[in-house]
């Protein structure tokens, strides 16, 4: 609908009348519908090709007698699970209906319209679309090499700055920040500003530089981490992601979460997920494979490409990408267009299993030779 024809923008919070939806990968389902098209490949919404672990369906299966009953609202067993695996005490751990409900939970509990949520050019849309929804004044930083240049979010950092979000690595750029710039960062900001440092792909990662957030939280009571098991654990649609943070912190963020926002399936799901290390190690190995094999794919067309270490790829295809990507549906290929992260050249390609990552690498040598 026309925003301009929407009779009811007047009646809505100031922030909402100049958001726009956030718009997600197109599913399998509906291309193949539209287009009469059959064994596409979705390589769009950064989604394990692996699926997830055999514990997982075995848990799901189990919960199948249950699904009358409301979930554990707490989610006791799966925090209890957490906070072994990370050293720390069950309450700071803030469970949410994937990381974007808890990055939601931040926005409502800090941002209002007298302060300022600060993120970096070509940041998750996530952040934006939260903090505008409150009503916060936006302060994005310029990026530099498409990730976050941090000493231009210093620069911005001012007395009203109440969030400042950061995704390591970021997505859908794949740049990642090394331990000691990031630690220096968080500890020349004031005591009253909350960072979030969203950890999506923590676990495809496999730089020696690379900082895991969670273990400075003691150091930084202003810190807040989010996880998610969408990506390397495979719950993608079971929606299931956490916060890490000062049990002070957890405390607010618990106060504004809705009751049951985990359903029962999604929490043992996800603990039977963590019990499995054995196929995170498998994503992980699947992914660098597939990484090298998309890269040296690009090379070969003569494409350039953000270097990434999540599990997907932004490659620059010289021209208006969502043409590109148009006919790349027509060859069965769903891949992900970013200008509305001031990429317009760029897609976003998931890491898929060697066939589909081939798959993609001929239809796109195809189309572009049109």
């Amino acid at each position: 609908m026309d925003e301009n024809c929407n009779s009811f923008i007047p009646l809505a919070a100031p922030g909402i009348n100049k958001l726009l939806p956030y718009v997600p990968g197109r599913p399998v389902s509906e291309l193949e519908r539209e287009l009469g098209i059959c064994n596409s490949v979705k390589l769009a919404s950064n989604e394990n090709p692996l699926g997830c672990s055999e514990r997982v369906i075995a848990a799901l299966q189990k919960q199948l007698n249950d699904v009358a009953r409301y979930p554990d609202g707490s989610g006791f067993a799966l925090r209890n699970a957490l906070a072994e695996r990370h050293g720390l005490d069950p309450v700071t751990i803030t469970l949410g209906n994937g990381s974007n409900d808890v990055l939601d939970m931040v926005a409502r509990v800090f941002l209002t319209p007298d302060v300022e949520s600060l993120l970096s050019q070509h940041a998750f849309a996530i952040y934006a679309i939260s903090s505008q929804a409150v009503g916060a004044t936006l302060k994005i930083a310029p990026a530099t090499d498409y990730g976050h240049d941090l000493e231009a979010m210093a620069a911005l950092v001012s007395d009203k700055t109440r969030v400042i979000w950061i995704a390591n690595p970021n997505n859908p750029t794949g740049t990642w920040l090394k331990a000691a710039e990031l630690k220096a960062f968080i500890a020349q900001l004031p005591k009253t500003t909350i960072v979030v440092v969203d950890e999506a792909y923590i676990e495809y990662v496999d730089e020696a530089d690379y900082p895991d957030t969670s273990m400075w939280l003691s150091e930084f009571k202003n810190l807040i981490v989010t996880r998610t098991f969408s990506k390397a654990y495979g719950l993608a649609s079971l929606r299931i992601g956490y916060a890490l943070s000062d049990p002070a912190i957890a405390e607010l963020l618990n106060r504004v979460r809705q009751p049951f926002n985990v359903n029962s399936m999604a929490l043992a799901a996800a603990e039977a997920a963590l019990q499995d290390q054995v196929f995170i190690g498998r994503a992980a190995t699947t992914n660098r494979i597939g990484m090298q094999q998309l890269c040296d794919g690009f090379h070969s067309m003569g494409l350039d490409w953000i270097p990434s270490i999540g599990n997907f790829v932004c490659v620059d295809v010289a021209q208006e990408a969502g043409v590109i990507d148009r006919a790349l549906l027509q060859e069965g290929c769903i891949t992900r267009p970013v200008a509305n992260y001031g990429l317009p050249n760029h897609l976003r390609i998931s890491v898929g299993l060697e066939a589909e990552n081939q798959r993609l690498l001929n239809a796109l040598k195809k189309v572009l030779k049109r």
